[in-house]
């Protein structure tokens, strides 16, 4: 198992790497070709930190693995509320003045509550996965059209600082958009077929390799592109990443890998990750959206919860594989 697990750190370290190259060339790309800070902020930096998820999903299903797509799409969620959410407001409380995020926290728990509805019958189709890619082209024109009427919003503010930071000429934004896209995709391929791998030698499935190596794996370069903004104190597009990141896990990557190869959804999906992904989600939309004149904010010890949840989440899947329980 010494090589599987080798080509695991070897995909993940390119990954995390390529995926960097590859947000920030686009969004240099972006702003050279006249978008406006808020769209660059919404569509290429929210959506393109899940490019990860994209690559290995679409990889994992055409190569008959569809489990480990899912796992991937619902573990990177867990992991960018708990881990990532979680890890930054214990450093520093997050304020949300953001309008285009408060308008995409309840399109992510309708999405969220759809993924539920096509898995009662214990599979996502082709025609579900479509129906998912719909609704996410829907969502991504009325964002256009918003962010078009909605140019003062706090999170351009951000992505402009964002963008101020690593500035680059158009010949070479393109050039690291094409580099980080090709090794994104080299990367993925290494990294799908270590943990199928080692899956297969730990007689787990793919889908529980995918929902905890993968999903972190994946995850990480929305850590680093929040760390990055939070040392700028851009709270706004610390969480315009992840909630757009889980935004496009929920409805573009499980869309794609579906529509490649229908997944299997077995019960412990639903009851076991989807629940918890939806709890967070939950939390994630109160806290961020306020009530009775609390301002919307994530603090230490919401944060602290949120990550408390993701670690405990993380020891029962780890207890599963040890002990081979019968969810595993």
């Amino acid at each position: 198992m010494m090589l599987p697990a080798l080509a695991v750190i070897a995909g993940l370290i390119l990954l995390v790497w390529s995926a960097e190259r590859f947000v920030d060339g686009a969004a240099a790309t972006s702003a050279r070709l006249g978008l406006s800070p808020l769209l660059i902020g919404m569509l290429v930096i929210g959506f393109g930190t899940s490019a990860p998820e994209l690559v290995v999903s679409a990889i994992a299903a055409s190569q008959g693995n569809p489990g480990l797509a899912l796992g991937n799409a619902y573990g990177s969620n867990i992991a960018n509320i708990g881990m990532i959410l979680g890890l930054v407001a214990l450093v520093s409380p997050l304020a949300v003045h953001s309008g285009v995020i408060r308008r995409e926290l309840p399109v992510l728990g309708g999405a969220t509550l759809l993924s539920a509805v096509l898995m009662i019958g214990g599979m996502i189709g082709r025609l579900e996965g479509v129906l998912l890619l719909v609704v996410l082209a829907a969502f991504m024109v009325y964002s256009v059209v918003q962010g078009l009427r909605d140019g003062s919003d706090p999170l351009s503010s951000d992505t402009e600082t964002d963008l101020a930071s690593h500035p680059m000429s158009l010949k070479v934004a393109l050039a690291w958009t094409a580099v980080g896209l090709v090794l994104l995709v080299a990367s993925s391929r290494l990294l799908v077929w270590g943990a199928v791998s080692i899956a297969q030698s730990l007689g787990v499935s793919d889908l529980v390799i995918g929902l905890t190596v993968v999903a972190v794996g994946t995850s990480l370069p929305e850590l680093a592109s929040s760390i990055s903004a939070l040392r700028r104190r851009e709270h706004d597009l610390v969480l315009g990443n992840v909630v757009g990141s889980n935004l496009f896990n929920t409805l573009g990557v499980v869309g794609l890998a579906a529509v490649i190869a229908p997944i299997e959804a077995g019960r412990e999906v639903l009851l076991r990750d989807w629940s918890l992904m939806t709890a967070m989600t939950v939390m994630m939309v109160v806290f961020a959206m306020g009530w009775r004149g609390r301002p919307g904010r994530i603090n230490r010890v919401e944060g602290g919860a949120l990550l408390a949840m993701y670690v405990a989440y993380i020891g029962f899947m780890v207890h599963l594989v040890v002990t081979g329980g019968p969810m595993a």
